[in-house]
This record gives structure tokens, sequence and C-alpha cells, in this order.
């Protein structure tokens, strides 16, 4: 076992990682690129394990059993910070928080590292308060930003970054993964794979959650009871449920134990009236619950309408003449009968107004129905 052992479907990207591990071509930040699913926050973990981990020997870094990979790994380690958020964007209070963190020198490991997952989240004026840290980076300080693209980056930080770039696995090494790793059956796992077109993450959710399975399968199959305006707005309201319903649902339980922690942090009185201070903690508290909620809800509505998109990407495949494997082999039949229908610039009309609805959605504040419902009438 090694750390690089998550990383399927990447030579180009480890081998990359190694040569710097051992100190060829090391440099004190990085930028990790990649499709979403592609494992672009694993790559940087791996390598911030392999960076400090304790063999003597540098072609043995990166071993994957001693204490710094698998504190690194479970992200324990005083010298290695992992940022992501929950919330529609990362704020300057946090960034000025890691920048303070990154003058700091390491107190055991080699190295003091940032691992940034979600840079595309943050605003110009937030990047901006991480540039002089990169700019300027203080000895033994590593930087790893994680973000979609370069293009998702502020080009100043970019241009000081080595890029990385990932590219989503094939499906069979991501159906591999979930055999090796956690024990799934071959086929369910080859199954998983190609519906979540090989997102690792969301393959191995579809693997171990039939409902997760039957909710995708329903949503695939919307476009094709679609004949009116009628049925188009029954199935934004569908759609936007289900996304609702399944973001809620793993909120809800989590939002509650975090209230009770903090209540018994606070020594809060079981009954009766809390006091202002404690008042206003617990008033912060439920306002970043609600920005995760958003984000939750927004989330899991882009993921939605990705499967719906995967409906229309194999009936243009079947339009163009079937040369690579349908998403969504078991809708077979019924997706040549539905390309029978139109013709691939329909389709790509189609896939244009899903991928539209998406960006509405995750990047300005559009009421998430009002996006669907507009989406929905234009693939009628």
């Amino acid at each position: 076992m090694t750390v690089w052992d998550d990383l399927q479907g990447q030579p180009a990207v480890v081998a990359q990682l190694r040569q710097a591990a051992m100190g060829e071509g090391l440099t004190h930040a990085w930028l990790f690129t990649g499709p979403p699913g592609s494992g672009r926050s694993n790559a940087a973990k791996a390598f911030a394990a392999a960076l400090n981990c304790d063999q003597d020997d540098v072609t043995m870094r990166g071993c994957g059993t001693c204490p710094a990979c698998l504190t690194i790994l479970g992200e324990t380690h005083a010298d290695v910070s992992f940022v992501r958020t929950e919330k529609v964007t990362i704020s300057i209070k946090e960034a000025r928080q890691l920048v303070a963190t990154a003058g700091n020198r390491p107190s055991s490991a080699r190295w003091r590292i940032i691992v940034v997952e979600d840079a595309d989240r943050m605003e110009e004026r937030t990047t901006n308060v991480l540039l002089k840290a990169i700019e300027e980076p203080t000895p033994r300080t590593i930087w790893m930003l994680c973000a979609p693209s370069p293009a998702d980056v502020l080009v100043t930080i970019r241009s000081r970054c080595r890029a990385v770039a990932l590219r989503l696995p094939p499906a069979a090494d991501v159906a591999a993964l979930l055999v090796k790793r956690d024990g799934v059956d071959p086929a369910l796992a080859e199954r998983a794979a190609r519906a979540a077109q090989s997102h690792v993450g969301i393959a191995r959710r579809l693997a171990r959650d039939s409902e997760a399975r039957e909710r995708r399968l329903e949503t695939v199959r919307f476009p094709l009871g679609l004949r009116g305006i009628t049925a188009a707005v029954m199935m934004a309201d569908k759609l936007v449920k289900i996304a609702t319903e399944e973001a809620t649902s793993s909120n809800e339980e989590r939002d509650a134990a975090e209230k009770a922690a903090l209540l018994a942090t606070l020594g809060a009185p079981e009954t009766g009236t809390l006091p202002p201070a404690m008042r206003s903690q617990v008033k912060q508290l439920e306002d970043d619950q609600k920005r995760r909620a958003k984000r939750s809800v927004t989330d899991s509505l882009d993921r939605t309408l990705t499967d719906l998109l995967s409906f229309y990407r194999d009936v243009l495949i079947i339009q163009l003449g079937n040369a690579v494997e349908l998403v969504n082999v078991e809708l077979r039949s019924e997706l040549e009968e539905f390309a029978q229908r139109s013709g691939p610039e329909v389709t790509l009309a189609r896939m244009d107004a899903i991928n539209n609805a998406r960006k509405r959605i995750t990047t300005t504040n559009v009421a998430p129905l009002l996006a669907v419902e507009s989406m929905a009438a234009s693939l009628i």
C-alpha cells in the first residue's frame, strides 16, 4: 500500500508528484486542476503525505504506513492544513487565517503544507489576500490549491504555481478501485462507475446506496415522458425536490448534532432563555448552517442535472453512430427510439440548455426552480 494507490488512472500525475517528492522540480506552490471526480484533493493529500513521509530513502517516500503518512491521510497532522468550505465561498477572514498559519515554521515535519481544496470558491478580493503569501512564501511552506480548471483561479495566482492536470479516470479503473478499496461486487462496481461517468465519489455513493441508484434512474428517464409544458413544469419541480431532499436528509442530523455540541461546550442551561453572549454564538452557527444548506442544495441539483445530461449525451452518441460506449446502457432501446425523433443539432441545443441552467444555479442568485423550469421548457 502507498499513498498513490487511490489515484486510479493518473499515471502521469503520480510520476510527476513522485519525482517532486524526491526533490526533483519541487516548488513552493502547486495548482491541481481537473474535472469533478478526477481526484484533485486526493492527489494533493497524497503529495503532502509523500513530502512529509518518515522514510529516509527518498525513493520510498509516500509509503502509506508510517505515522506521518497515516496522520496526513487522516487529516490530523499538525503541520498539514486542509481547507474546504461547505458555504458558497471562502471568506476573507478564513484566507487571513491561512496566511497566518502559513507563516509558522513546521513543528515536526519537513514542510508546513496548506491544501486549499476549493480555490475556485474564492472571490477575487479573497484570493488577493493569499497572493503575497504565495509570491513571497515562508521557508519550509508549500501551498497546494485545487480547482476544476486554471481559469477558475486568478491569473496572478496560477502564474506562480506549478500545474498538475488530472483527467477523469477510465470507468474500468474506478470500478477496480471500488472492488479493491470498498469490497463492492464487480458487476455493481462497473455499473456504478459507468453511471457516475468516472466520478470516484459519486460512483462509491451509487455502489453503496440503492436509493441513490433509484433516484438517478428516475432523473435519467424524465425526458421520456416530456410531452408538453405541463410535463416540463412537473419535471422541474420533481428535479428540484430530488436535489433538495437529498441535501436536506444529509444536513438535518448534522445540524442538530452541531448545535447540541455547541450548547454543551458553552455550558448552556437546559431550560430557559440563553444569555445574550450564547445567543450570538448560536446565531452564528445557524447562519453558517444556512449557508452550508444552500451550497448543499446547489451541489445536489448540479449532480442531478449532470445525470439528466447523460441521457442526452447518450442520445447524441447514438445519433452520431455509437462511436463510444453509452453511460445508460440499460436504457439503450428507449434511447434509440428517442434518438430517432430529432437530429444531433436539436440534441446539442438541449444539452446547452442543461449546461446553461447548471451555470445559472451555481454562479448566480437565481431561484433554482425558475432556472430548472426554463431549462425544462427548452427540452420539449
